[in-house]
């Protein structure tokens, strides 16, 4: 991992719902970084959306296009990437992104990201599964999160307080 280097990307990670998105937006302000949700990005060069991906293709098809997203991400500079919740569980894809970058887990509790996520039909991982069920693919990413990740911070509070924690965290690190 490039920890000193000051403009290698920065990937945020973490389940459906917790704030890649939104706290990636604060935090590429605070940085003076550009953003990107990978999603958008995979959707953009497949010409399609996650679920017709999911629907047309399968699930595997779009597991295989975020690797090469990720690939294609960890060359940029000076960026933060809001991965998709699937992204950073391959093994593959958090070695690139910790090789060339830094992996940031945002850890929060299920029932927060549930309450932002439930009955968003743009997630077809929400759509076919219960809360019961998502519950317990949550379960199980937490520990695949944590091992992929470079460090975790605290999800709990305003974007601006989570991004000032991982601007925080990434300065420690860089010297």
């Amino acid at each position: 991992m490039h920890t000193n280097d000051k403009e290698c990307p920065v990937f945020l990670c973490g389940f459906m719902g917790c704030g890649k998105s939104t706290i990636g937006k604060e935090l590429a302000k605070k940085l003076g970084f550009s953003f990107l949700d990978m999603d958008d990005y995979i959707e953009k060069r497949q010409d399609m959306t996650i679920p017709q991906m999911f629907d047309e293709l399968g699930e595997e098809f779009f597991r295989a296009a975020e690797t090469v997203a990720v690939g294609e991400l960890s060359r940029r500079k000076s960026t933060v990437i809001a991965c998709g919740g699937g992204a950073m569980l391959r093994e593959i894809n958090s070695a690139i992104a910790n090789k060339s970058g830094r992996v940031v887990y945002i850890d929060i509790d299920f029932e927060s990201c549930y309450k932002r996520i439930s009955g968003d039909s743009n997630r077809p991982i929400v759509m076919k599964n219960t809360k019961e069920q998502l519950n317990e693919i949550y379960n199980s990413r937490v520990p695949l999160y944590n091992k992929h990740s470079a460090f975790s911070v605290d999800g709990k509070g305003t974007p601006e307080e989570i991004a000032g924690r991982i601007a925080a965290a990434i300065d420690t690190q860089a010297v």
